[in-house]
């Protein structure tokens, strides 16, 4: 299948809302789209949250869908975009929500996955379908959306805007004398915490990296209960004293302190994927859903992953035996990741930086 133009549009709409991982694979996929196409004017309808990290995209115009004000976040991206018409849509999220809210987007080609990943209807609301493909990381099928328009992938760049002020904010909290370790302990799910790792191993991994490599340890994450609770155990339960900036940043100023850290270590999680953005190792850890699927891009190596551990123990079968990037939806599958592993896998990712050991630990 192709859709490869006689000459490129003037414009393109893209459609992809949410959420924080998923938008930043989408984002190297836009770049390439616009070094092929520079003339090119492209509009991507997004989530508000994901807005907030993306916003000031280069050459990028932002309709903004906020799903919090329910029926009226259809209404006003009607009203945005009711005096445009785009030649194409590229239609890259499977969802109802994006579903309804592709129905407002006026393009003669509407391009979709094909019907194994089409979830929740999407490729009844399309006309043209991505081929079936076998198992793919999601940035890897993202990018066949490009590939379906004639543009190659080359490079991949996400050079996503930071302002100087939350990069001040960053150099507040960042030495660059020492190593940094970030740790994002919760995936940010408040309904799906069967992502998420004990506070206890945390807090052997940091004290490990403080012993060992002088390390300042700093604590990000979101403003809910849990994520604020996970900060406080692991606090207690160190033997440094961690930065705790749980809450306590927007996404551009997580991006500016992510881009000078050292390492991340965290769960299947948005700030795994906003890391590798800015060339940040990722130590994720992945027990619950699949790495080839969902893990951390540039840092596939890095991964402590006892996926195919949890896949037996939960189905009793290898994990070429279900479906591609079937999650494992029980919180014990996590404490089959051992503090030794993380270790393994942070030290390493300390040594290709070039971070040696200060002699402790």
């Amino acid at each position: 299948m192709s859709l490869i133009p006689e000459t490129p549009p003037s414009q393109l709409c893209v459609l992809r809302l949410s959420a924080i991982g998923d938008t930043c694979h989408a984002v190297p996929v836009v770049r390439a789209i616009q070094r092929a196409w520079p003339d090119t004017r492209i509009t991507w309808i997004i989530g508000r949250v994901e807005h907030e990290l993306l916003h000031g995209l280069e050459g990028v115009r932002f309709a903004v869908f906020d799903k919090s004000i329910g029926l009226s976040a259809y209404f006003r991206l009607r009203r945005a975009l009711q005096r445009r018409r785009f030649p194409v849509l590229l239609h890259m999220h499977a969802s109802m929500r994006a579903n309804l809210a592709s129905l407002v987007v006026r393009a003669p080609v509407r391009l979709g996955f094909d019907r194994a990943r089409a979830r929740d209807y999407q490729y009844y609301f399309c006309n043209r379908h991505l081929p079936e493909r076998g198992r793919r990381h999601v940035m890897d099928g993202l990018f066949e959306f490009a590939e379906a328009l004639g543009v190659e992938r080359g490079e991949l760049h996400w050079d996503i805007p930071v302002d100087p002020a939350d990069r001040e904010f960053a150099d507040r909290i960042i030495d660059p004398a020492a190593p940094v370790l970030v740790i994002s302990p919760c995936s940010g799910q408040r309904l799906r915490n069967y992502r998420d790792w004990r506070a206890k191993r945390y807090a052997a991994v940091a004290d490990h990296a403080h012993t060992r490599y002088g390390a300042r340890i700093v604590l990000t994450g979101g403003s809910t209960e849990l994520e604020r609770s996970y900060a406080d155990e692991i606090s207690r339960r160190t033997n440094c004293t961690p930065e705790n900036l749980v809450g306590r940043t927007t996404l551009k100023q997580l991006l500016a302190i992510l881009e000078r850290a050292s390492a991340i270590v965290c769960p299947d999680s948005g700030p795994a994927h906003m890391a590798t953005a800015v060339g940040t190792p990722v130590v994720g850890l992945y027990a619950t859903s699949n790495r080839f699927r969902t893990g951390p891009y540039l840092s596939q190596h890095l991964v402590a992953d006892r996926y195919p551990d949890a896949v037996y123990r939960e189905f009793g079968v290898s994990v070429d035996e279900i479906q591609f990037g079937r999650r494992v939806r029980s919180p014990a599958a996590m404490d089959l990741i051992t503090v030794e592993d993380v270790i393994e896998k942070l030290d390493l990712a300390f040594s290709e930086s070039g971070i040696r050991s200060s002699g402790g630990g």
